[in-house]
This record gives C-alpha cells, structure tokens and sequence, in this order.
C-alpha cells in the first residue's frame, strides 16, 4: 500500500468498532451513536457539527495548506431491528436491535481515515466526514440535504463505500455508472366485509383477493418486463386478522420495487395499479394501492469514479479492483447525496458469502478485516482530491 494507516490506528478502529456494534440504534434514534462518534473526532482535534438531520454528526478537518477545495466521505449511524445470534462478546446490548449491515464498520473505517489524516494533514483543502441517520428504509441521505448539508459544508464531491459478503476480501468494486437500484415501496389495503368464518356466503372476503393478488404480483415481472431488463417486486409482509373464527374487514400486503430504468419502473407502477383496480372488481373488495418512489438509482459519476479506482489500485493493487460486474438491486439513499454531489459508491469485498450470514441477517458480523484496507481507501481518495496524506 502506498499509503497505510498506524498499526494504532487499526487497533483503534477494531475497538471503536466493537464499541459501536454493542449499541445499535434505530433510525433518527442513534443519540448514543452520535456522541461515542462526536467525542472521537473531537479528541482528534477536528471542528464537529450536530444536529443535521436530527442525530447526524459532521467533522470537518483543514489541511496543512488553504484551498477552496474540500470533499466528503460518508457513512451510515443505524442499525436495524433484528435480534442478534452472532454469539460475539460484543454484541448487542439493546434487544431487538444490531449491526446487521456493518454500518458499525463503516464508520469505525471513516473514524480510522479521520484519526490517520487529522496525523498527517500534509492536503490542501477541507475533509468533511458526514455520519448520517435513517439509512436503512427512512430517507436520512435526503433529510441531511434538504436541511442544508451541501449549503452548510460545501463539498467538489463525496464518496462512500459498504462492506460487501461474496466479494472477494479486501478487493473493492467501483465504476461508473449505476451501483445499485432505485428503492420503491408498496402498501395495497384490501378492505370488504368481515365478519364470522362459518358463513361466508354473509361476507365480502379480503382475504381471498388477498391470496390472488399475492400470486398475481409475481406475473407483474414475469410477463410484463422485458427479460433482458432487470426489476424486482417483493413481498415483505401481510396484516390482518387475530383470531380463527373471524374473517378480518381489512388486510394491508406490502413489499418493494427495485428496478434501474424509468420506463421499466412506470410499468411495473401502472401493472400494480391495474391489478388492485381489476382484483377488486373481480372479488368484490376495495383494494387501494400506495405506491411510494423512496430512493433514486445509486449512480457514480465517471471522473470520480476513477478517483475512486485510482485510490483503490493504489492500496490494493491493479487485479484486486473490479471495474467490470453487475450493480445491485439493493438500494442506497447515498444516492441522493450522488444527485446533489458528483462522487462514487464502491464495496470493499467481506469475502465468501455465508449462508444465514449475509447483510440484515441475525449471524452477520462485520469483518474486521477490511478496517485498515477502508481507512486507507479514503485517505487514498484524499490524496488523489487533495494532494499527498
């Protein structure tokens, strides 16, 4: 590597991020979160900034020399809403709630490039570390620029990168163009006439369309998308009823849309709403569709881009950077920031996927491995911004 964060500092990161996987919290909730990363930066003598977006902590380091340039680097705060099995003596101390993502890698990665350059300050221009809220599912991207991140911290471009299972360890993967998929979501609320189970023929029978409309959905895809397009519906969950004896008067089935291109995406909208309009005919019930378009597609601009791969043949080397692979149908709301911002979003290899171990799953742990290869990636990207770290 040609640049290598401190021995320390990779011990520093590996506790810090420990510390951070043992307090998981929940969207626009991470107080403790935000303090344990406030008092970090502040230790490491940067000017830090909270309160955007509710719990999102900003730390802004000057380089050795003054310039108008600055860039950003950006990782997520929250956890999700799952009960850790991972049996590490660091796990969750709040029931209910972990690190299923490894945002706790993240930031302790974006801490370890804070604590490494804040040692070595030898750029010219401003490093602006955003840690944001609500990544997961409630738009904390989008809310930090609306409320003025970009207006208050002015940035040339910002970047970020997420720990990724089934790449291989410590290669990253950046390029331009899309990185991952534009986030729908759905919600159809089948209302008819409930009432008792043993007479039927007296009802108008939610559950029913909900059953075809659960095997309908699959077609939308299947029949209606061309098949060298890529989109996604999923199903996540269905509510309604309580007891054995009593057909419920309303069931709500909701789920989720990936797709990359507008078009594709029009249609599987205009798809769902003929099929809550013609099911409901067809069985006697209202069905309501609230179709939500959350999060944009993740898409790296192409000179930051190859800032990015420049940075990242630096450190890992030329055969360790994939540039050729097939983007994600998850979804990132860095991809507001990308709206707003030119940058680029990579993934740093976790290694071999396991099965029941995968991101947002019970078992997943982030690999500590990957701390030092993400600090120096970004201080990679700074030296490329900025000048020599």
């Amino acid at each position: 590597m040609t640049i290598s964060v401190s021995e320390e500092t990779v011990a520093r990161m590996r506790h810090w991020r420990h510390a951070l996987h043992a307090i998981p919290e929940l969207a626009y909730a991470e107080t403790k979160t935000a303090e344990f990363v406030a008092a970090r930066l502040t230790d490491m003598g940067l000017r830090v900034e909270r309160g955007l977006a509710g719990t999102g902590v900003v730390g802004i380091l000057e380089g050795m020399t003054t310039s108008d340039r600055a860039i950003g680097l950006r990782c997520e705060l929250d956890a999700l809403p799952i009960r850790e099995a991972t049996g590490v003596d660091y796990a969750s101390s709040h029931e209910g709630r972990m690190h299923a993502c490894g945002h706790d890698g993240h930031m302790a990665m974006v801490l370890g490039a804070a604590d490494h350059l804040s040692r070595n300050r030898n750029f010219a221009g401003r490093v602006v570390f955003v840690f944001q809220p609500a990544e997961e599912n409630e738009g904390g991207g989008r809310r930090m620029v609306d409320e003025g991140l970009f207006g208050r911290f002015p940035v040339q471009s910002i970047y970020a990168v997420h720990n990724w299972p089934g790449l291989g360890e410590g290669r990253i993967a950046v390029r331009p163009g899309p990185m991952m998929a534009r986030f729908d979501t759905f919600d159809f609320i089948i209302k008819g006439q409930g009432g008792h189970a043993a007479l039927p023929q007296m009802l108008q029978d939610p559950t029913v369309a909900a059953g075809q409309l659960l095997t309908t959905i699959q077609t939308v895809v299947a029949r209606n998308i061309d098949p060298f397009e890529q989109g996604v519906v999923s199903i996540t969950f269905m509510h309604g009823g309580q007891v054995h004896n009593v057909v419920p008067d309303v069931i709500t089935i909701g789920g989720t849309v990936r797709t990359f291109d507008d078009a594709v995406q029009d249609k599987i909208e205009s798809r769902l709403k003929a099929l809550a309009v013609g099911l409901g005919q067809a069985l006697d019930v209202s069905i309501d569709l609230d179709y939500d378009r959350r999060m944009p597609t993740t898409v790296n601009t192409i000179r930051e881009a190859e800032v990015a791969q420049r940075a990242a043949r630096s450190i890992i080397g030329a055969d360790a950077v994939d540039t050729a692979f097939r983007p994600s149908m998850g979804s990132e709301d860095f991809s507001v920031m990308l709206q707003h911002r030119p940058g680029a979003y990579a993934w740093i290899g976790a290694g071999p996927l396991v099965q029941g171990a995968g991101l947002h799953q019970s078992s997943f742990n982030f690999n500590d491995q990957l701390l030092e290869t993400g600090a120096a990636y970004y201080a990679a990207i700074v030296a490329e911004e900025l000048g020599r770290v």
